[in-house]
Parts: C-alpha cells; sequence; structure tokens
C-alpha cells in the first residue's frame, strides 16, 4: 500500500533549499523517498538533492531560465526561499513574492493532476485583511516591474514593512490562486510560521527588534519553532495525505494566534 505522507515515485522542486528550512526539507523529502528533488537558490544546497540549479529569485530573466531547465513532471513545488527587510524593499517583494508567483504559474502545466504548490508565509502576513484593497490591487498587476513600480509608488503610505507585506501577498495569493488551480487537479495551500530558529532570525531581530521577536517567543510556548517543524507541515501539504486540504494558509505558530485572537495575549510585554 502506497503511503499517503511519502514521496516515492514523486519529482519535486524546492526554492531556498541552502540553509535553513530549506536546508531541513532536503533532509524529510530524502527520509520520504522523494525520486528526484531540484533546487533553486543562490547557494548550493549540502543536504540531499539531485538537480542545483542557480537562481537570483530577484531576477525575472533567472526565474525564467530557471523554470527553462526543469523538466519532466512536478509532482510538489514549494517556494519556500525568502529574504528579510535587511535587504531592499524591491528585492523583498521580487523574492517573497514575485518568484514564487512566477514560478507557480510557469510550472502549472507541469504539475499532474494530485500535486501540489506549497507557499512558505509567515504569521507577519496575517494583518492581510487590513490592506485587502492594496493587495488585491498588486495582484491584478500580474506584472513584475509593474508590480515593483506599485511598490515604489504606495508601500510608504501603508505603513507596513516589505517582509510583512511581502507576505500578506503570499497569504492573499495563495487563497485567490487556489480555486483556478484545483479546477485542474492542483492543490495550493502555505505553511505560516511564527519566528524559526534559522540563520535568518538575526535579519528579523535587526529590522524588528529583539524585543518583539522575544515577546512573540514568550507568549507561545517558550521557544522558537525549529525548521525540522516546518518542513514536516510543508512535506504534509505536498503530499496525498492532505488531498482535500486547498486554499489554506496553515499556523505554525504554537497556537499564538489563536490566543491572541480570543484576548489571551499579554501585550503588556511590548509597552
Amino acid at each position: 500500500m502506497t503511503n499517503p505522507f511519502g514521496y516515492s515515485g514523486k519529482r519535486v522542486v524546492v526554492t531556498g533549499g541552502a540553509t535553513g528550512v530549506g536546508a531541513a526539507l532536503l533532509d524529510l523529502l530524502a527520509e520520504l523517498e522523494a525520486e528526484h528533488v531540484t533546487v533553486l537558490d543562490v547557494k548550493p544546497p549540502s543536504a540531499a538533492h539531485d538537480v542545483y540549479l542557480e537562481t537570483d529569485l530577484a531576477d525575472p530573466a533567472a526565474v525564467d531560465a530557471a523554470i527553462a531547465k526543469i523538466d519532466g513532471p512536478v509532482h510538489a513545488l514549494f517556494n519556500n526561499a525568502g529574504v528579510a527587510d535587511t535587504m531592499p524593499p524591491r528585492t523583498v517583494i521580487a523574492v517573497n513574492y514575485l518568484a514564487l508567483r512566477r514560478l507557480s504559474e510557469g510550472l502549472l502545466d507541469q504539475i499532474p493532476e494530485g500535486g501540489a504548490i506549497v507557499n512558505t508565509a509567515s504569521t507577519a502576513g496575517s494583518q492581510w485583511p487590513s490592506h485587502l484593497e492594496a493587495l488585491n490591487e498588486v495582484l491584478d498587476l500580474e506584472d513584475w516591474a509593474k508590480t515593483l513600480a506599485w511598490i515604489d509608488t504606495n508601500l510608504t503610505d501603508l505603513d507596513v514593512l516589505p517582509y510583512f507585506f511581502s507576505k500578506e501577498l503570499v497569504q492573499v495569493y495563495t487563497m485567490r490562486s487556489s480555486r483556478p488551480c484545483v479546477r485542474r487537479g492542483v492543490r495550493t495551500n502555505s505553511v505560516c510560521p511564527s519566528p524559526i530558529d534559522t540563520p535568518l532570525l538575526a535579519d528579523f531581530r535587526a529590522t524588528m527588534s529583539d524585543k518583539l521577536i522575544d515577546w512573540n517567543v514568550s507568549e507561545t510556548n517558550g521557544r522558537l519553532v525549529t525548521p525540522r517543524e516546518v518542513a514536516m507541515v510543508l512535506a504534509f501539504l505536498g503530499a496525498d495525505a492532505s488531498g482535500y486540504v486547498n486554499g489554506v494558509n496553515l499556523l505554525v505558530d504554537s497556537g499564538f494566534t489563536a490566543a491572541m485572537t480570543t484576548g489571551q495575549v499579554d501585550f503588556s510585554g511590548m509597552a
């Protein structure tokens, strides 16, 4: 009997596989017997993989070149790569949202029925309802250069950090794209972790402050989520076991959002 949680016979694509969650995901996919793994990153991964495509995800031409090199079926696409606000706003939006969208749409015809697209979003994007009009305006542009021009002109007025806005875009894009994709037999979901214990955490501490990160951790269960814990949820959403899950932004935050929504979070630590 086929393991519904496994990847035997499946070919997958992972972005951002060199470190952090992506590296943990590569280890996990090897354990789950993935047949073939292609990694897109600016640095080569050390974890198990079959093909490495050096790809600057901030460059649309590089993304298109990578798409052209990916042969055969893609049973699961993991759009995992991301950068923090230590990078310029254009780079943040390009890597975290535009490349994700371009890969999803560029590889869609290669994803067979029953396949999946899994995006790594963040709890940082949880305030999307308050920016929905602007987010839909950006999503409607469907163009790399026009999107970055919009960011140049409008983002400052929204009073939201580029990283937060990029993850709001990912969450809303996941929901919007899930309906047309599932009608082609392809599911689209995202994972929304709280702060993760990866090398990128230092960048988040620099841009969001130690105070905010430490408060978030203290109001969950007192520790950061591990890369493997996030990778396991990514793998679940890409596997047959989640075959009727679609259009979901799945929280991986040890109940922080649930506690905040129901008035159980102590905000005095942020005073």
